[in-house]
């Protein structure tokens, strides 16, 4: 069996962060929860279809191998 280490987001917690997933989605919301798969989980989460349009979501739990990236819209203390 594959020991997995968890990811280190402690400090991305109750931040807006964006997310780009597999199939050209793009996922902002702000970081509530994760899991050693990264695993997310986003409240007050919205989907950018456009820079002028965007689909609420609500909250969301994403599936850590559908992200390609993660990015923080706000200050990360370390």
């Amino acid at each position: 069996m594959v020991k997995t280490n968890a990811p280190e987001l402690k400090s991305y917690m109750d931040k807006k962060l964006i997310l780009k997933l597999n199939c050209d989605r793009t996922v902002a919301g702000v970081l509530r929860g994760y899991d050693p798969f990264m695993n997310v989980h986003l409240a007050d989460a919205y989907e950018i279809i456009s820079p002028e349009e965007r689909d609420p979501l609500g909250v969301v739990v994403i599936r850590g191998n559908s992200i390609v990236t993660m990015e923080a819209l706000e200050h990360i203390e370390n």
